[in-house]
């Protein structure tokens, strides 16, 4: 798949991962959302929470989605997810998800994986 390819089977995916974000009883809140070098897919909310969101999309299953995410990722996703937070003007308990989509449109499966990650917790000394 060429740039334009890629581009367009991620956006197909994202909206299938909207489509079951919304069936679960979800408001979305941002896609695509930016600031500066931080970015996250999905931004939804679930009563109280506000759930930052990581969709995989995959046209087979040669490598497990959920790898994709590492630990790397993850601390990336975390961060962007404490800057989005500072924006609001109330609190909200969060949560991290991972959406893989695994196929084509017409063909494919959808894992959705609530609180896929606690954000590791610091120590300073």
């Amino acid at each position: 798949m060429d740039h334009s390819q890629n581009k367009s089977f991620g956006n197909w995916g994202e909206q299938v991962a909207v489509d079951t974000l919304v069936a679960a009883g979800c408001a979305i809140v941002e896609r695509n959302w930016r600031m500066g070098h931080y970015e996250i897919d999905i931004i939804a909310q679930q009563g109280q929470y506000m759930i930052f969101v990581e969709v995989k999309t995959r046209s087979t299953a040669v490598a497990d989605p959920l790898m994709a995410v590492d630990k790397r990722k993850r601390a990336r996703l975390v961060a962007a997810a404490d800057v989005f937070l500072r924006t609001l003007d109330r609190p909200f308990d969060y949560r991290f998800d991972i959406i893989t989509i695994i196929g084509a449109p017409g063909r494919y499966t959808v894992e959705h994986f609530p609180d896929a990650f606690v954000p590791g917790l610091r120590t300073y000394r």
